[in-house]
This record gives structure tokens, sequence and C-alpha cells, in this order.
């Protein structure tokens, strides 16, 4: 969860109590449409109570890859029971692109939404101590996930212990010394975290926002030449 710092349009007032994990989500809504649009790789999956599931990627744009997907399993959303998507971090416009179809989707056929984020997803499957996820934040800062602990932005300069980026998320800036990849795979992630309360409701699907913005305010003047 966020920080006190933080905070989503998803995030924002959800306690623990409301988390919950894959199965009991799969459990109580039969079929599961995901969509996960926060790195380079486009993943979409659909699961059902019965243990099925099936997985699409996509390296193509957000916008293409996402339907192209959902044909590809040959799945109609009009079907799913409930939507799971990744709010973040990752590509901010990727995944803005999967939670405009998810309110769509919801306009048409209300159903239960759940978001998760991508670097508390690794690091719950990756499970080990003294490892910190990391994702480009931009302006130099990093987002930094320890399992347990809040989702923070960090200097370069002030993260320690093994540092791991998920594959297929871009950075602008440069790397820290050492870092590592680890695979982004959501339908093996998933399978390690089944049990986990990882994901929380959300009623207005959008990207994760450490803060809300902060506009700066101006008073239009007419030009006069000097």
């Amino acid at each position: 969860m966020p920080d006190s710092n933080t905070c989503s349009r998803c995030a924002r007032g959800v306690s623990l109590l409301h988390m919950a994990s894959l199965r009991q989500i799969i459990a109580s809504q039969g079929t599961v449409l995901v969509l996960d649009a926060a790195s380079s790789r486009v993943q979409i999956g659909w699961l059902e109570a019965n243990g099925a599931e099936q997985w699409a990627s996509s390296t193509d744009e957000a916008g293409v890859a996402l339907f192209r997907g959902i044909e590809e399993l040959g799945r109609n959303p009009a079907e799913a029971g409930a939507f799971i998507f990744c709010e973040g971090p990752g590509s901010i416009l990727g995944i803005r692109t999967a939670a405009t179809a998810i309110r769509t989707w919801i306009t048409i056929k209300p159903r239960p939404v759940y978001s998760y984020q991508s670097l508390d997803l690794v690091a719950r499957a990756l499970n080990k101590i003294g490892t910190t996820v990391i994702a480009d934040a931009r302006r130099q800062l990093w987002h930094a996930q320890i399992v347990g602990e809040p989702l923070k932005r960090v200097p370069a300069n002030e993260l320690t212990g093994r540092l791991v980026v998920p594959e297929g998320f871009r950075n602008w800036s440069e790397a820290p010394a050492g870092v590592e990849r680890t695979p982004y795979d959501l339908a093996a992630l998933f399978r390690a975290t089944v049990d986990a309360d990882v994901f929380h409701p959300c009623e207005d699907p959008d990207a994760f926002l450490h803060s809300e913005p902060d506009y700066k305010t101006w008073t239009p003047q007419i030009h006069r030449a000097p």
C-alpha cells in the first residue's frame, strides 16, 4: 500500500482489510480479465475459477496490443466477471490506456475492478530479504519497493542492497551500479503470489500517482508593445 505521502485514485482510503488475493477474487467472481500495460510487453490474461487460464502478450503499442491480445484469446470483455489491472509504476500511457478501456466496459456493464502495483507483485514473488525492486521515477528518482514496506521514491545514490529491475521497464536515468534484471512474466508472478493480498478494489481505474498533481496558476495579461 502507498504510504501517507502517496496517493492513487484506486488506493486512496483503502484499508488492509479490503485487500484480496488472486485466489479469492477468482473464486468469488468466476472469470477475470487481466490487463497489464506497465512494461514494454503488454500482457493480457483470462482466468477462470476452474483453474483454466489463457495468456497473450505483445510489444505493440498498448492501444493495439490490449485489444489484439483479447482477440487472440478469443474472449469478450462483456463475459468477464471482474477486471484486474496494473496501476503502476510503469508506462503511464499504457496503464491509462488499460484503465480507460476498463472504465468503458464497467460503464456498459458494472463489474468489480481490482488493481495491483507492479513492483509490489515482483517483490512478493521474489520474497528475498535485502532485495529492493526498482523502476525509474524520472527526475533522478527511482520507485523502490521492499516486501512489507510502502512504495517510495528514492534518489539513485540512496539505493542500497540488492537492486532488481523488472524486464521491459524503461529507464531514462542511468541505472544504479550493479542493478539486476528479473523477468516480468505475469503468469509466473500470479502463480507465485496466488494467496498474497496483493489486490485492492478500484472504483475509478487510473494510473498510480505518488501525489496529486500540483498545478501552478497564472494571471493572463494582454501583451503590449514597449
